[in-house]
């Protein structure tokens, strides 16, 4: 969803255009990391759904503008990233309850987002150590309790993991 919310916070803000496309005020391209087929497929979303409308450039509309508002009062997004090749010597393990849901697909969520890879729906290994912000803020939304890490003596191996 991630996308989905940066494309309609751009509508939503004063931005810049260069040749139909958004930039920042570098005039740098903003949604250049993402594959132009995605784009096509979210932005034909966003008009079917109604949260944008084209009147001859693309606006965003009343309930798009909610979207925003909701999800930014919604659990709070991280942008931590770790590099790729760094080593995968952390578990992270959870069992958070129904009645947490939103909370458990935000986890595994940021949790990809890290880098981190999955064993089993909440079981997943991935860089260490996860930062301090992102581990207070679980705290903070009570899930200190359900979620557990550790620290792994070499990193994991996912390549040579079905060959042991």
């Amino acid at each position: 969803m991630t996308i989905i919310l940066n494309i309609l916070k751009e509508l939503n803000e004063k931005s810049f255009n260069y040749k139909g496309g958004r930039v920042n005020f570098l005039g740098l391209p903003k949604f250049k990391k993402y594959p132009q087929n995605s784009l096509r497929a979210t932005l034909s979303y966003l008009l079917k759904a109604g949260l944008v409308e084209d009147c001859e450039k693309l606006q965003i509309t009343l309930k798009g503008k909610n979207y925003i508002n909701k999800k930014i009062d919604s659990l709070k997004q991280f942008d931590f990233y770790f590099s790729k090749d760094i080593p995968k010597n952390l578990i992270v393990m959870f069992d958070v309850p129904e009645s947490k849901k939103a909370e458990r697909e935000w986890l595994r969520w940021h949790l990809k987002k890290f880098s981190y890879l999955m064993i089993q729906k909440s079981v997943w290994v991935g860089p260490s150590p996860l930062p301090k912000d992102f581990l207070g803020y679980i705290k903070s939304i009570g899930l200190q309790e359900n979620v557990k890490t550790f620290k792994l003596a070499r990193g994991y191996d996912f390549e040579n993991k079905d060959k042991e």
